[in-house]
């Protein structure tokens, strides 16, 4: 008999708690910062997005994401928030995370249900730009290996660089993480070349994107790609959807009988979209400019099904 699970990834937006860390440049999100970011706040923050994670993938599965990728994490503390919230705690999920030399302080992680899935190893790849002479740092890239129903799995989070300084002008520090991913698929396959391997983030790029396109040649298919052919996405960005926010997987995986993937999802409920004003349509958003209208995030989490008729 099969049992249906899901895999998932969310732009969380900017979860930071009310503390400041002098170590990273948060302080708009503090009392004193611009967004006078409070307990109250960060509390309403965490309860929104935890109600989400605990629907994603639900319709065909009794639980949420075995796997969930994250990004937009301050440190661990929100998680830990996040997972003992009153949506997630019963579920038992524990998460890896990565505190990257992100300078903003936003960082990836992967929460996972302790039940189906253990860790064995991860390791961290650092994104580092040289800008005008100087070094800059982006996301780590995060790598997880453990096991998924007791079969060996590769898992890479990703939260690449934004297009905030304009699509073409950026381009070259997204390719930068492409090249990265690619050569962490050509370790992973050097030492294990059956490797069962799934890649998820918020990429900043399309699916038709070079960057994107790059992980054909290591035999990945995308699983979002039909939305982008659709006109749907995850994302607004100036006006339009977009789906940056990928989920994808390996040839090698796909043909496991322990993992049949099903098909792809854009979670979308009436409660995550925006009702009124000039942002109607879109992601209901914690902040519209600085005004806290109590939102969720300025992203859709995406996610997969899959059967598989293992028990742990």
């Amino acid at each position: 008999m099969f049992h249906t699970y899901s895999v998932a990834f969310y732009n969380l937006e900017n979860l930071f708690d009310p503390l400041d860390n002098e170590t990273t440049r948060d302080k708009d999100y503090t009392p004193q910062g611009i967004y006078q970011w409070n307990k109250e706040k960060y509390l309403q923050k965490i309860e929104h997005v935890s109600r989400v994670i605990s629907k994603v993938g639900k319709m065909r599965s009794n639980i949420p994401p075995v796997l969930m990728g994250v990004c937009e994490i301050e440190n661990e503390f929100c998680l830990n928030d996040l997972i003992q919230s009153d949506h997630l705690k019963k579920y038992d999920y524990d998460w890896v995370f990565d505190n990257s030399g992100d300078p903003r302080g936003i960082n990836v992680a992967l929460l996972y249900q302790k039940q189906y899935f253990k860790i064995e190893n991860q390791a961290t790849y650092p994104i580092s730009l040289h800008i005008d002479g100087q070094i800059e740092y982006s996301r780590n890239i995060l790598h997880i290996s453990g096991t998924l129903f007791d079969k060996k799995i590769h898992l890479i989070i990703n939260h690449w660089p934004s297009r905030t300084d304009g699509t073409i002008k950026t381009n070259s520090k997204r390719m930068l993480a492409s090249k990265t991913v690619l050569q962490i698929i050509d370790k992973i396959r050097l030492d294990e070349p059956s490797a069962n391997m799934l890649i998820m983030g918020d990429f900043n790029d399309d699916p038709l994107s070079e960057s994107l396109q790059a992980f054909k040649s290591r035999d990945f298919t995308n699983a979002m790609e039909g939305f982008h052919h659709q006109k749907k996405g995850s994302v607004k960005y100036k006006g339009k959807w977009k789906m940056f926010d990928q989920i994808l997987l390996n040839q090698q995986l796909l043909n496991t009988s322990w993992f049949c993937y099903q098909e792809a999802h854009i979670f979308v409920e009436p409660f995550l979209i925006q009702k009124t004003g000039r942002f109607k349509g879109s992601p209901k958003r914690t902040f519209i400019n600085r005004y806290h209208q109590g939102g969720y995030s300025d992203h859709f989490p995406v996610f997969i099904y899959f059967n598989t008729a293992l028990q742990v």
